[in-house]
């Protein structure tokens, strides 16, 4: 199964936030900095993944705000 995540992505000369298999996006925003903020904010109150694209559309970074499987619980 796999788990539903917020990516940020260009869109014609700005940033989008878009939930995994969405056709249309959460927001579009100027900066790719605007992007991420907006993205982790949903991620984190979903407790999902955060998907960081580049200019070039290929994944660069990726953020965890959900049950992380290699986070360390004692």
């Amino acid at each position: 199964m796999t788990k539903k995540g917020q990516h940020v992505v260009p869109n014609q000369g700005k940033w989008s936030v878009r939930k995994e298999g969405a056709s249309r996006a959460s927001g579009t925003y100027k900066t790719q900095a605007e992007a991420i903020a907006a993205g982790a904010n949903i991620a984190k109150n979903q407790r999902s993944e955060l998907y960081i694209h580049g200019k070039d559309g290929r994944i660069r970074e990726r953020n965890s705000y959900g049950n992380d499987p290699h986070s360390s619980k004692g």
